[in-house]
């Protein structure tokens, strides 16, 4: 009897750039790790839709992110589950159009590495006023701003995923006292002090800078409004590399605005791309990055094959598949 052989379909979302594109050599390239599961399969690859409805008619395995959802149980009667090109699972919902018995998993751990240098980039900058002294240098004011130093402040990480983990390393490298807000509750190697959400309002009060790295969910959404914004310690720095919506944005703007806090790093923002007429352009003491602070981008795509990959093995193995989404929560 010959080996088992299972046809996976690989689609990019044609309006990407040449970096999140997967091709035969990049999936031959992650394929060095995984030499027989990579000889089991039979791939095919799309960047548009005639290609994707091709490809998909027998699929059992979809990889992708962003791709033609509507009568996917028509179109692809054979397929089994799909490996998402990514964490977050908030741009798929609702999913009234995932086929009934179809998994879906994610791609988490593949945003860790970037996400600690970008925080650790965030809080370094914060601490010394950088955000403000941008906007003296643009005002042409010589105005100086004094600082100490990072160890022994505290930084709160909602959420403890891919992304917190990088960014609770981050802050323990920089000698911070990390807490951390977890649903699991689950102790966390860089975390000093565990919160659950519910709870999240005793810990704010303590943070001098809070990092958000929570998915987005209907649990998360506003998880940082105006009276959480209240309990932070004045000049307080907050750093969201999650989703936009995580943060009541006018509240924030207006807390940067009344000098409440004392600067924010946004790589994320709502609505996405930010309109040229939002007045978040103009806030003091913000810098905004265009939600480039997790993805590296020599190793996005590898990655993230690699680990799609190691679930193609499992399952050709008969093991359980790893990062599988529980629709209910939402990641």
């Amino acid at each position: 009897m010959g080996e088992r052989r299972v046809r996976v379909h690989l689609a990019t979302d044609p309006g990407v750039p040449w970096y999140y594109r997967m091709d035969r050599e990049k999936l031959e390239a992650a394929g060095r790790d995984f030499p027989d599961t990579l000889r089991q399969i039979e791939a095919s690859w799309s960047d548009e839709d005639e290609g994707f409805r091709r490809g998909v008619r027998d699929a059992e395995i979809l990889i992708g992110w962003k791709f033609p959802k509507e009568r996917l149980a028509e179109r692809a009667p054979a397929l089994r589950w799909i490996q998402l090109n990514g964490a977050g699972v908030d741009h798929l919902y609702p999913l009234d159009w995932l086929p009934p018995g179809v998994a879906l998993a994610n791609a988490s751990g593949v945003h860790t590495g970037k996400s600690f240098e970008y925080v650790l980039m965030a809080l370094v900058a914060l601490n010394n006023s950088l955000p403000r002294l941008i906007g003296y240098q643009q005002a042409r004011e010589w105005r100086k701003i004094q600082s100490g130093t990072l160890p022994g402040r505290t930084a709160l990480v909602i959420g403890l995923g891919a992304v917190g983990s990088g960014a609770a390393r981050a802050a323990k490298t920089l000698g911070m006292r990390v807490l951390g807000v977890r649903r699991s509750g689950r102790p966390h190697e860089h975390v000093d002090e565990l919160f659950r959400p519910a709870d999240l309002r005793r810990a704010l009060p303590r943070a001098d800078y809070v990092v958000l790295a929570t998915p987005l969910t209907g649990e998360t959404t506003g998880i940082l409004g105006a009276d959480e914004l209240a309990l932070l310690p004045d000049g307080a720095g907050v750093v969201n590399l999650g989703r936009g919506r995580l943060i009541h944005q006018p509240a924030l703007e207006d807390a940067l605005r009344r000098g409440k806090l004392g600067g924010a790093f946004l790589d994320v923002a709502t609505p996405e791309p930010l309109p040229p007429e939002s007045r978040l352009w103009d806030a003091p003491d913000l810098i905004l990055t265009p939600h480039v602070g997790a993805d590296d981008i020599e190793r996005y795509i590898p990655h993230c094959l690699r680990i799609a990959l190691e679930n193609i093995r499992r399952d050709l193995a008969g093991e359980p598949l790893r990062n599988l989404v529980d629709p209910a929560l939402g990641y």
